[in-house]
């Protein structure tokens, strides 16, 4: 069964992080959320969430997947914080699953994995990088490799379950699908 991390900062978009996250354990998929410190994380629009647990605690574990959540302030924390920073960079050292939707893709620059990709994002985040080595796509979900990415809340149920088909197969994908009444 694969494992997903997904770390959640303040301010963080809720529509995304509860959707990836609902959406993985309907898959059958481990979750585990952290948060950037101890504290419960209030996101965007004032809802709180509690993390499982913080990123001091998952540093040195390994997993399929992680998965960003973005919203503002959100990305730009999860952007500036250095022990996630790592942990993207040991995940695309080990060759595994790395994704982000919304203005999360502007984490997975800065740390250096989108180079010589293609990703999308929402609207003008990636543009407003000026990064020469990213290539950008108005898809609502770009597969480059390892590294998946998506535009933002609109897209968070369709971009989660291309990532559980990745990690567990189209019939899950279908499945959980299904459950879903659409």
């Amino acid at each position: 069964m694969s494992h997903v991390l997904v770390p959640l900062a303040q301010g963080c978009e809720e529509l995304e992080a509860i959707t990836i996250t609902d959406l993985l354990v309907r898959a059958g998929i481990t979750v585990t959320t952290c948060g950037l410190d101890e504290q419960p994380v209030t996101a965007s629009r004032g809802t709180t969430i509690i993390p499982d647990t913080s990123i001091d605690k998952v540093i040195n574990q390994s997993f399929d997947l992680i998965v960003l959540p973005g919203g503002l302030p959100g990305a730009d924390h999860l952007r500036d914080n250095e022990q996630l920073q790592t942990l993207l960079k040991k995940q695309a050292l080990d060759d595994k699953y790395i994704a982000a939707i919304c203005a999360a893709p502007k984490v997975l620059a800065q740390a250096g994995i989108l180079d010589g990709k293609t990703a999308t994002s929402f609207p003008g985040v990636l543009d407003a990088l000026n990064n020469q080595h990213i290539t950008i796509s108005q898809n609502a979900i770009e597969i480059d490799g390892k590294v998946i990415t998506s535009r933002g809340p609109g897209t968070a149920m369709d971009f989660t379950l291309t990532l559980i088909e990745l990690l567990e197969g189209k019939e899950k994908r279908e499945e959980v699908n299904n459950q879903l009444a659409r």
